[in-house]
């Protein structure tokens, strides 16, 4: 299948494993392994359990009439703001905790942005009685307060990255040092990134949202089809999840919305598509903001978790291709977005959420057009942001 990667982990030019010889035993033994416990009867078994007891799926798709309205076309929400611990990550960290306890292992480690992979990376570790260890950059700790003090509720250990932006890039680079010390710690990655096989690992745990999607869809439309769905992207693995069944069916559109920051050319941005170039970052090439010399360029969002320097090799490669429109949003678009979600529908998106519905208005809507909107995740986590620029 085009969009699926070879047995090197490439998607087109885009993939593979870039990592230091004292880890390649750790990734080696999960190549070798994480599809076959995957689709192993065991496997699905208890995953489906707890998606369904633990996390609440299915998460509802909503269809959001007032929405609808205003901008003339049919809009629905896949709500995985609903999810317990409030965002999709969780759909990857109950997938990745059952493989690691399939390897033996009981030590496990995250990285996160915005925080809500490291909450859910946590939640999952309470829930099996595992040790956790979350390297968040310092920046994001003052910003995400809310989420470190779940995190260190559920028990885990969070490690500030005091380096670099001291945002998600250092928190990864963090990890991966750390990693490299403790081999017989389970490195849980949060995105659609990373050497492979992570960013096929997590876009298969996460696809549980388009298979919804599309029974969702048959149930209230008729049609298993929508005519676009559109997800923020920072690594990308709710847009990895929301496209994932309909790669292969090119009727439908799939847009795919980066953090613009105070402007794509502002020099402070996470507009990847726009202003990266082919390299090589966290253990896999793709596409990263990077300067002449290589070096990677600081990306800045309001978001905590869209400000990544680059993007999964499955995206470089749908960008590439031009299977996915990749568009961008500024951080006032995205706030705007925010607040009128909030006011027309009653429901507080996360900021990289919102950052999908701001394209809304860039976009040449028509009447019939069925529009299906990823709500990754819910916004109490920016709370602390939205008032002060309400304010």
């Amino acid at each position: 299948m085009k969009f699926q990667p070879d047995n090197n982990g490439y998607y087109g030019q885009f993939g593979g494993a870039f990592i230091p010889e004292l880890l390649y035993p750790n990734v080696k033994e999960l190549e070798d392994n994480y599809i076959q416990i995957i689709e192993s009867e065991e496997f699905q078994t208890e995953y489906k359990d707890l998606l369904k007891h633990y996390v609440g799926r299915p998460s509802p798709l909503y269809l959001a009439k007032r929405l609808s309205e205003k901008y003339g076309a049919t809009i629905y929400l896949k709500r995985e703001d609903l999810n317990h611990t409030g965002a999709h990550k969780v759909n990857n960290t109950i997938g990745q905790i059952l493989i690691a306890k399939h390897l033996g292992k009981t030590k496990i480690l995250a990285e996160t942005g915005a925080g809500q992979h490291g909450v859910a990376t946590a939640t999952v570790c309470a829930l099996m009685g595992l040790e956790c260890v979350v390297f968040m950059g310092e920046i994001d700790i003052q910003r995400q307060a809310p989420n470190v003090a779940r995190m260190k509720m559920l028990g885990a250990k969070v490690v500030p990255a005091t380096s670099g932006s001291k945002t998600l890039k250092d928190a990864t680079n963090e990890a991966i040092r750390y990693w490299i010390q403790h081999p017989d710690t389970y490195y849980l990655i949060g995105s659609v990134v990373g050497p492979h096989p992570y960013p096929d690992m997590v876009a298969r745990l996460q696809a549980v949202i388009s298979e919804e999607m599309k029974i969702q869809l048959k149930e209230q439309t008729g049609k298993e089809n929508p005519d676009t769905i559109i997800a923020c992207v920072g690594g990308g693995s709710n847009a990895a999840g929301a496209f994932y069944h309909y790669l292969e069916d090119e009727e439908v559109e799939l847009i795919a919305v980066e953090a613009a920051g105070l402007g794509v050319n502002s020099g402070e941005s996470a507009a990847t598509s726009q202003l990266g170039e082919v390299g090589v970052i966290h253990g896999s090439k793709t596409i990263l903001m990077q300067d002449e010399y290589g070096q990677i360029v600081e990306p800045y969002s309001i978001s905590a978790g869209l400000d990544y320097p680059g993007v999964g090799p499955l995206h470089a490669y749908l960008h590439e291709t031009k299977r996915a429109t990749f568009m961008n949003a500024t951080d006032n678009e995205a706030l705007n977005a925010a607040y009128e979600l909030t006011k027309i529908e009653g429901i507080i998106p996360a900021l990289e959420s919102a950052h999908a519905l701001a394209v809304l208005p860039k976009m040449d809507l028509q009447k019939d057009q069925v529009i299906v909107v990823n709500l990754s995740g819910r916004g109490d986590k920016d709370l602390e942001t939205y008032i002060k620029h309400l304010s």
